[in-house]
């Protein structure tokens, strides 16, 4: 495993040398707002909502004393926006009442957060500290490791598990990201590139055998 583990690393990393989050954000809990706002939402749509937000609200305190309704209509095209807006003004209220204005560095600290998972805290985790380890399991991920035999089953945090348990610890976060671009551009859910494809010796739904 530990073999086709690194040849699909490589494979990705020739295919997409620069491993960025596709969220645009400036300042970290830009990103943790952006984060909250992609669920069950594509990284494209956030990009367009999020300049309005932050230049409506350009600093921490002023998004952790914003009018609710206010950010509900900033927010409204990305979906569940009731519940988004909320979780982002209370998660900035908590970023400046508990952790002095910054995002926290820990997986215990961010689980606090409204709005912050497990799929968000280790993005936080890996784009802002650069935390070995760091499993970002979206849809995207259980859909491509479960093809390629990574993994198996959909429960994101049992995903996580065993992925965590088979990556370098050093290339997860890249790894992760790399999945979702590679996930969109070739290894779609419903029409996957196949023949294109510079994973497929090791996908199991191509070659049986990998």
């Amino acid at each position: 495993m530990e073999e086709k583990v690194n040849a699909i690393i490589d494979i990705l990393k020739q295919r997409y040398p620069d491993a960025l989050c596709a969220l645009h954000y400036g300042k970290d809990y830009e990103l943790m707002i952006a984060v909250r706002l992609s669920a069950q939402c594509t990284d494209a749509r956030v990009n367009l909502v999020t300049p309005a937000l932050f230049e409506a609200y350009p600093t921490l305190e002023a998004m952790a004393n914003a009018d609710i309704s206010h950010v509900e209509e900033l927010v409204h095209s990305c979906g569940f926006y009731k519940h988004k807006a909320r979780d982002i003004v209370l998660g900035c209220q908590m970023l400046l009442n508990d952790y002095g204005g910054k995002v926290p560095g820990t997986m215990e600290e961010l689980l606090k957060i409204p709005g912050v998972g497990r799929k968000t805290a280790n993005l936080l985790l890996g784009d802002l500290y650069q935390a070995p380890g760091s499993v970002v399991c979206d849809t995207h991920c259980i859909r491509i490791c479960g093809r390629l035999g990574l993994s198996h089953g959909k429960e994101p945090e049992k995903v996580e598990a065993q992925l965590r348990s088979i990556l370098p610890p050093e290339e997860s976060s890249d790894f992760c990201h790399r999945i979702v671009l590679f996930g969109r551009d070739c290894c779609t859910a419903r029409n996957p590139d196949c023949g294109n494809c510079p994973l497929s010796l090791y996908c199991r739904e191509y070659n049986p055998e990998a």
